[in-house]
């Protein structure tokens, strides 16, 4: 494993922030991002929309969720290259759908498993391609602890998450650790963030977090080039991988509706093209640069 994988996995470990929708409190989000590059011309721009609906159970405490997501993801590559990109490099599209499961278990744990699929593409040939399919499956273990004095309340998640094709190829551990130990604060160390955050009342929050933002999209039409060394290499798709610092701010309309706004700067900030072992065989950009992220959610 290369350097900058090892990286990324020892992070993910500690902070992913690909949303592990299997413990997912949010039951519809609307969002849109925006990072452009350092001394660069290239800007990457998504909108997402996702929802889960869970469907309860005779059994007491059991939920089957029905999860879905869409993600508009255009990576605007202004960069010289050293090959002729053709076609569209720069608009990539996902749909996914998922299926978990939830039931409780003795003391307060709860167990839950989910497994989906994805189309994640840029679409420049007609129809759909066998690539363009990406796998998933998850299995998690909740732990909930309650004060009798609300709203002190803990959570531990611990698990597992799979995706294939995807650039580290083996399962990638979930461990998250949440409490709210004052009327007005609260932390969370691990998956899918960890950060720090300030209740100034009902309607208002403020948090500090360090966590994960990324993309994956298959090319359709394979570029094959000759590298600066002389070798030929083949993309076969195009991820971007970013560890960012950022700052939030929530505004709750009502007890479950409400408005976010993060900001912040990337610590790490990655664009590739990768072949079809997920090997590197080109970095378009790795300055670290500005980073926005805003929009509206539904939570339970």
């Amino acid at each position: 494993m290369k350097y900058t994988d090892l990286l990324m996995f020892c992070f993910c470990v500690f902070a992913i922030h690909t949303t592990i929708r299997s413990q997912d409190t949010d039951l519809a989000r609307l969002e849109y991002a925006y990072i452009p590059q350092s001394d660069s011309d290239n800007r990457y721009s998504r909108i997402r929309f996702s929802a889960n609906y869970p469907i309860k159970m005779k059994q007491e405490g059991s939920y089957l969720v029905i999860s879905g997501q869409y993600r508009y993801n255009d990576l605007d590559i202004e960069d010289p290259l050293i090959f002729d990109p053709g076609g569209d490099l720069n608009v990539f599209q996902t749909i996914g759908l998922e299926l978990g499961y939830t039931f409780k278990m003795k003391n307060n744990w709860r167990f839950g498993a989910k497994l989906g699929g994805q189309i994640s593409s840029n679409f420049e040939s007609s129809g759909i391609d066998g690539d363009d399919f990406r796998y998933t499956g998850s299995v998690y273990f909740v732990k909930s602890y309650k004060d009798k004095q609300a709203p002190k309340t803990a959570r531990l998640i611990m698990g597992l998450r799979y995706t294939t094709p995807a650039s580290i190829n083996f399962p990638l551990p979930i461990i998250n650790y949440f409490k709210r130990f004052h009327q007005n604060w609260s932390f969370s160390v691990g998956t899918p963030k960890t950060s720090i955050k300030y209740f100034f009342n009902e309607k208002n929050t403020l948090q500090a977090f360090v966590g994960l933002d990324r993309f994956y999209g298959n090319l359709q039409n394979n570029r094959t080039f000759v590298d600066q060394n002389g070798e030929t290499k083949v993309a076969e798709n195009a991820s971007m991988l970013n560890i960012l610092g950022a700052l939030g701010y929530e505004y709750y309309f009502t007890e479950h509706l409400l408005f976010y706004m993060y900001s912040g700067y990337t610590l790490s900030n990655e664009i590739r093209l990768r072949d079809g072992d997920q090997e590197n065989v080109l970095t378009i950009n790795n300055g670290n640069t500005f980073y926005f992220r805003s929009g509206i959610k539904l939570k339970i």
